[in-house]
């Protein structure tokens, strides 16, 4: 995860790497600094951008990471667990190397872009409730929401599970 600093923060450094899509390292003893117009996932890579700003991919953006916060990746093994923020609209991955892990359910990286997506509908939309009855639709979706990060059980049965009550 990189935090997004002041472009400023790499004036005085010398450029380290250029990669072959354009972005640009500068490498210090304490991190790295990757001043990128694009954020993500590229290749087998996972860069994460922390701001404050609604960022839009296209725009430069520069952002520091320290060494100690990378960590291993692959996509086989249960490396990830899912946050979400329902205040803030909000879902995302972290690796359970991170100081946030607190025996969450692990994923494989596929398994976990599959179930963000899957949380993404329930936080934008409300569509994917219009077959249930309820009374408070906040409660469903916060139950919904729950089970969707806490379990691996499918989307369509989790559905079936709080019509009914059962599995």
């Amino acid at each position: 995860m990189f935090k997004q600093v002041e472009d400023t923060a790499v004036a005085d450094l010398k450029l380290g790497y250029k990669s072959a899509s354009g972005s640009a390292y500068y490498f210090t003893e304490i991190g790295v600094y990757r001043k990128s117009n694009h954020w993500g996932r590229a290749a087998n890579c996972r860069w994460r951008l922390i701001t404050n700003s609604d960022y839009k991919n296209q725009i430069e953006i520069v952002g520091f990471a320290r060494w100690t916060d990378f960590y291993p990746n692959n996509e086989t093994e249960k490396l990830f667990f899912i946050e979400i923020n329902v205040e803030k609209n909000d879902v995302h991955f972290n690796h359970k190397d991170h100081p946030d892990y607190a025996h969450q359910l692990l994923r494989n990286a596929s398994d976990t872009a599959k179930r963000i997506k899957e949380i993404k509908i329930v936080l934008n939309d409300s569509s994917w409730a219009k077959y249930l009855i309820f009374d408070d639709f906040e409660e469903i979706k916060r139950k919904m929401l729950c089970e969707l990060s806490n379990t691996n059980e499918s989307f369509v049965n989790l559905k079936k599970i709080l019509q009914h009550g059962k599995k």
